[in-house]
């Protein structure tokens, strides 16, 4: 079934329907809204290599046979940035090839390494013919890497020998360019910290006080009313007990008999508005899907140096680099959790709704994507993020009457493992490769699942 479009006033309406009727108006902060920072610098590869070697009249081609096409762009100080990525123009087109980034440290002025960059990052998108791709232009993409503080980039891309039929051999992708990605500083500390302290505030019978916002930001933050209040910069935890409550939110007031005993607490979840995301730089609307079947666990692929202070920092610059760079309506992902284990909401439309994510091509619909902030393919995950991965499937899942041991079946919307309109049965708590050819969740955080689905019914209460 495919996605439907619900405008954002819409969600908003609902929200405050499902107030109590005797609450007092929010007052409304006389300052104005604040529009989060950032920016993203594109940056048009060249060919590489001595000129003699290229080929007369094609750009990037070796004259020696077997020799392979390299792009790239030799030291260049920058505006500063602290996230990396390469796309070119058509998203259906693979990069074939190794990319390499270096980039000089504006806090030591010294340049890193050579680093490798995941070239294979077009199975993190929206199902083939889902209305998302049709309605800005689409990039083809490595996967984004996370450098830090950075004012100066050396990059090179060189496509590998022996490429397949289906291109001239060692060709790379038309229109290559570097994404050079800040995420701005951290947003004031405006907003509520979501706990329920009721909608008199401290008491005085005048309301609570909502900080100023943009109209797109109070949009967003309405879809999670009444999880938290309007403007908050997180979603408070709830005992098993209260998150009951949720389910009931999430299925329009009709909770299955099914569902009501196996819901996890709800953990701690910084909003959109916590972590600083720019509402003006997605699409207008949400996007829902009819239900959560199952939930696919990633790696964001993006490397392990960050600092758990520096996560939001991290997700400004990937929810940049998604919308801008890759052509997304929204973040790719449900949520997203750091090396610390803190949960935060992802694409959105509200945390406990069956939304429309961008995270596992062919497997979208009715479906939800974690993102672990980091590389796992030959590091393991911290325990404390797969804990919170645990503890998040066990509350979103349970919304759902979903068990995390369970299989369900889903129907493929195309990829290349399974083709279109194939029903599918996978484990309700799956790793990104159970649904594409790819290395994604990585090999050290897809050995995790199979105690992350035993921890996630335990916490629902099954038995």
């Amino acid at each position: 079934m495919r996605g439907f479009l619900a405008s954002s006033i819409g969600v908003a309406t609902a929200a405050v329907l499902a107030l109590p009727l005797a609450l007092p108006t929010p007052a409304l902060a006389e300052t104005a809204p604040v529009t989060p920072a950032g920016s993203t610098q594109s940056l048009p590869l060249v060919p590489l290599g001595p000129s003699a070697t290229r080929a007369p009249g094609v750009p990037g081609m070796s004259a020696s046979a077997g020799r392979p096409e390299t792009q790239g762009l030799t030291a260049h100080e920058v505006e500063t940035f602290s996230l990396v990525g390469v796309i070119w123009d058509d998203a259906a087109t693979e990069l074939h090839g190794r990319v390499q980034v270096r980039t000089r440290s504006v806090r030591t002025a010294a340049w890193s390494d050579w680093q490798d960059v995941e070239t294979h990052n077009g199975e993190h998108a929206a199902d083939p013919d889902a209305a998302e791709r049709g309605s800005r232009p689409i990039h083809g993409a490595t996967a984004p890497l996370w450098v830090g503080e950075s004012d100066g980039v050396e990059v090179r891309v060189q496509a590998e020998p022996g490429a397949p039929t289906t291109r001239a051999p060692s060709r790379l992708p038309s229109g290559l360019r570097i994404e050079l990605v800040d995420p701005g500083a951290e947003p004031p500390a405006t907003g509520s910290d979501g706990k329920n302290t009721g909608a008199g505030g401290d008491g005085d019978g005048k309301g609570e006080v909502v900080p100023a916002m943009t109209m797109e930001t109070a949009e967003a933050s309405a879809a999670n009313v009444p999880h938290t209040s309007l403007g908050a910069n997180e979603i408070s935890a709830l005992d098993k007990a209260d998150s009951t409550a949720d389910a009931i939110f999430a299925s329009d007031g009709e909770l299955t008999a099914a569902a009501a005993p196996y819901i996890g607490p709800r953990p701690r979840i910084v909003t959109r508005k916590g972590w600083g995301a720019d509402e003006k730089l997605r699409e207008s609307g949400f996007v829902y899907t009819s239900t959560v079947k199952a939930a696919f666990v990633h790696h964001s692929a993006s490397g392990n140096n960050y600092a758990c202070k520096d996560a939001p920092a991290v997700l400004r610059s990937l929810y940049r680099y998604h919308v801008v760079s890759n052509g997304w309506r929204d973040f790719g992902y449900n949520f997203a959790v750091d090396k610390c284990g803190t949960v935060y909401e992802g694409r959105a439309g509200g945390v406990s709704k069956a939304v429309l994510g961008a995270h596992t091509m062919g497997f979208n619909t009715n479906s939800m994507g974690v993102a672990v902030l980091g590389t796992f393919t030959s590091s393991a995950p911290p325990a404390v993020a797969v804990d919170a991965v645990a503890r998040l499937t066990a509350w979103k899942l349970g919304l759902f009457g979903r068990d995390p041991r369970a299989k369900t079946t889903l129907t493929s919307g195309g990829g290349n493992l399974y083709p279109k309109g194939r029903n599918v049965s996978m484990n309700v708590i799956s790793g990104h490769r159970d649904g594409f050819a790819t290395q994604c969740p990585g090999t050290k955080l897809y050995g995790k699942l199979g105690t992350t689905r035993t921890a996630s019914a335990k916490l629902q209460g099954r038995p």
